[in-house]
């Protein structure tokens, strides 16, 4: 194998041993020593990947916001209409949420563990946010639905409650309810 080859599966290991980590038991308590151990590599290392922990976390943010994009565009694909596309954004989440074992959101989770507006992993959870707030600014444009602006921060507002109740209360038919309120709001934005 070469050194190139091994570097770049050693990279991925980390990452993959952070999303890991940093979901099931928090970002703040899981230390380098735990994420170096699980990806079984050395502390020097992951050192040599990443020269901070915070640059290991945005580094685990934003591929599951690369993960995240293309589950949206595979998604999005099986749709026809856009306002169909808008409400299978709320079954993708639903699947994120379930595959996720109920845990919630983990850009939620980090910028609870990152108050700092201008952290870096802030500024990861903020991209991410501000991505899922593109994809239904873009599919409530194409439907022509009136006032599209304040339609996405209501179906946005959806999105977040459903996710953290269904966290919250360990059921992800939340999202049901949410579908179908979204599903309402689209029909009333619908032009005349």
């Amino acid at each position: 194998m070469s050194t190139t080859h091994a570097s770049s599966l050693n990279h991925q290991r980390l990452i993959d041993a952070a999303s890991a980590l940093f979901f099931r038991d928090g970002i703040n308590a899981t230390g380098i020593a735990a994420v170096a151990e699980f990806a079984g590599v050395s502390k020097m290392t992951l050192y040599a990947h990443f020269a901070s922990k915070d640059e290991l976390i945005v580094a685990y943010l934003d591929q599951r916001n690369e993960r995240w994009n293309a589950a949206v565009a595979q998604s999005l694909a099986a749709a026809e209409l856009p306002a169909d596309k808008l409400l299978a954004l709320f079954d993708l989440h639903r699947q994120w949420l379930s595959d996720g074992g109920l845990r919630g959101c983990p850009y939620v989770n980090s910028a609870a563990e990152f108050p700092d507006r201008t952290h870096p992993v802030r500024l990861a959870v903020d991209r991410h946010k501000a991505g899922v707030k593109e994809h239904l600014l873009t599919l409530a444009q194409m439907a022509g639905l009136s006032e599209p602006q304040r339609l996405v921060r209501r179906l946005f507002l959806l999105l977040e409650g459903a996710f953290l109740t269904g966290a919250l209360e360990n059921d992800d038919s939340v999202f049901l309810v949410a579908k179908e309120l979204a599903a309402e709001l689209i029909a009333a934005a619908q032009p005349v």
